[in-house]
C-alpha cells in the first residue's frame, strides 16, 4: 500500500533547458563547426588547385611569348602586349626587379589571369580570361556550402533523434523515482540492466535497473517496518491489559498514580501502534457525511481539553468523516502544544484548515520529506516518538485531505489541510 503523502513548498517556477535540448544544440554546434572546418578545407584545396591549373597555362604562353620575343617574333598577337597599360602594378615591380610572375586582374573591364616576364627593360605580359573560373570556383563554393548545410542538418537530426530516445527513456525513470517518494513503492521503471546493443554498455538501462533495485530494497525495509509495528502492538495489548488489571489492584496512594500515569502513556502509544498498522495495511475506510466545516472544527477544538483560538473566516459545506477529522485535528493541536509555543491558532477559511503554533517552527528536514514515525525531527521541539503527525497525515490520505507542511513568514509552524468541496 502506498505511504501516506505530504505536499511540500512548491519548487521555483520555470528551470533549465532539458537535457534533450542540451543534447541536440551541441550536436548541432559540433556539425556545424566541422562542416565549416571541412568546407574552409575544401574550398582552399579546390581554388588552390584551380588557381595552378589556370597559372601553369598562362605560363606556359608566357613562356612560347617570351621565346618569340628572343627570336624577334612580333608581341602584338593574341593576348600578347608589351608592357600594357592595364597591367597591375604589383606585377610591374615584380618584373621590374627581373621577375616572373602571374595574378589576378582585369582588362577592359573583364577578369583575367596576367602573367608577365621581363624584355629589355619593360614587361611582356600575356592574359588568360579568369571570368570562367571565377563562376566555377562560386559553383563550387555553392556546392560545399549546400552540402554542409546539408550534413550539417542530417546530423542535427540524428542528434534529435538520439537526445529524444536517451532524454525519454531518463524522463520515465525520473517519473518512476518521483512515484517512488510519493510512496508509490510498487513503481518499476522495467529495464534490467545489462549490455546495449552490439555488446555497448547502456547507462541509462544501468540506472533504471539500478532505481528498481533500490525501490525494491526499500520496499522490503519498510514492509518490514510496517510487520514490526504491527506485531509489537499486538503483542504489547495482551500484557498491557493484565497490567492495568493488576494496576488497579494496588492500594490507593502516589505509586498507584506513578504505575497509572507510565500504564496510560504506554496504552496510548500502543494504540497509536495499532492505528498505524491498521492505516498501513489499507484497512481504514472513510465514513462520508455532509456537514458544515466551521461548528465541526470548533467542537473537535472543544474536545481536546487544550488552548486554541479557533477563527471561521468562511464556513464551508464538506463531505468527511467527522471522527477522522477529530483525530487529525486533535494530534495537530496536540503537537503545537508539545513543541511549539502558545497561543495556537486553527483558523477555517472555506475547505481550508489552518493549524498554527508560535513557536521555532518545524525543521527542514520535516518540511521536505514528511513526518516519521518514531523520529521528531528538531530535538529543539521536545520528546516525542513521532506517531502523532504520521497518524494525522494516514487519516489525511484516508479522507482526501490533502496536506501541507510549512511554517509562517512570521514564525510558527503551519499545517494546512484542504478537504474536498462537498
Amino acid at each position: 500500500m502506498p505511504g501516506p503523502r505530504a505536499r511540500r513548498e512548491p519548487l521555483p517556477a520555470g528551470g533549465p533547458v532539458s537535457l534533450r535540448w542540451k543534447i541536440a544544440l551541441t550536436v548541432t554546434a559540433v556539425s556545424c563547426a566541422v562542416a565549416a572546418v571541412l568546407g574552409v578545407l575544401v574550398h582552399n584545396v579546390v581554388a588552390r588547385q584551380t588557381v595552378n591549373e589556370v597559372r601553369k597555362e598562362i605560363h606556359k604562353q608566357l613562356d612560347d611569348a617570351v621565346a618569340g620575343y628572343e627570336y624577334g617574333t612580333s608581341t602584338s598577337g593574341d593576348r600578347i602586349e608589351l608592357d600594357p597599360a592595364e597591367l597591375p602594378g604589383p606585377l610591374k615591380e615584380l618584373v621590374a626587379g627581373g621577375e616572373w610572375g602571374s595574378m589576378v586582374g582585369s582588362r577592359r573591364g573583364e577578369p583575367v589571369m596576367w602573367a608577365a616576364a621581363p624584355a629589355d627593360g619593360r614587361p611582356l605580359a600575356v592574359w588568360s580570361g579568369y571570368g570562367g573560373t571565377r563562376d566555377r570556383l562560386e559553383a563550387i563554393d555553392t556546392a560545399i556550402l549546400g552540402s554542409a548545410l546539408l550534413a550539417a542538418g542530417l546530423v542535427t537530426l540524428a542528434g534529435i533523434f538520439l537526445a529524444t530516445g536517451i532524454s525519454r527513456r531518463l524522463s520515465g525513470t525520473a517519473q518512476v523515482a518521483r512515484r517512488i517518494s510519493e510512496g508509490d513503492l510498487d513503481a518499476r521503471v522495467g529495464m534490467a540492466p545489462g549490455r546495449g546493443g552490439r555488446g555497448g554498455r547502456d547507462e541509462v538501462r544501468d540506472v533504471a535497473g539500478a532505481l528498481d533495485s533500490m525501490a525494491a530494497s526499500l520496499q522490503s525495509r519498510l514492509e518490514t517496518e510496517k510487520r514490526f509495528t504491527a506485531d509489537v502492538a499486538h503483542e504489547l495489548r495482551t500484557p498491557l491489559t493484565g497490567m492495568v488489571a493488576a494496576a488497579g489492584l494496588l492500594p490507593e496512594g502516589r505509586p498507584k498514580e506513578m504505575i497509572n500515569d507510565r500504564l496510560q502513556a504506554l496504552r496510548s502509544l500502543t494504540e497509536d501502534l495499532l492505528e498505524i498498522s491498521r492505516l498501513d495495511a489499507g484497512a481504514e475506510h472513510a465514513e462520508l457525511t455532509r456537514c458544515e466545516l466551521g461548528p465541526l472544527v470548533e467542537r473537535a477544538v472543544r474536545g481536546t481539553g487544550l488552548a486554541a483560538d479557533v477563527h471561521v473566516r468562511q464556513d464551508a459545506v464538506v463531505e468527511t468523516d467527522r471522527r477522522r477529522l477529530d483525530r487529525i485535528l486533535a494530534n495537530l493541536i496536540a503537537n503545537a502544544h508539545r513543541h511549539g509555543r502558545p497561543p495556537v491558532e486553527v483558523t477555517v477559511d472555506g475547505p481550508r484548515i489552518e493549524v498554527r503554533d508560535h513557536g521555532d517552527g518545524y525543521p527542514r528536514e520535516l518540511i521536505e520529506q514528511g513526518p516519521q514515525r518514531f523520529r521528531t525531527g528538531d530535538p529543539g521541539r521536545g520528546r516525542g516518538h513521532g506517531l502523532g503527525l504520521t497518524i494525522a497525515l494516514g487519516q489525511a490520505q484516508v479522507l482526501g485531505v490533502d496536506v501541507l507542511f510549512t511554517n509562517a513568514p512570521e514564525g510558527g509552524a503551519r499545517t494546512i489541510l484542504r478537504l474536498p468541496s462537498g
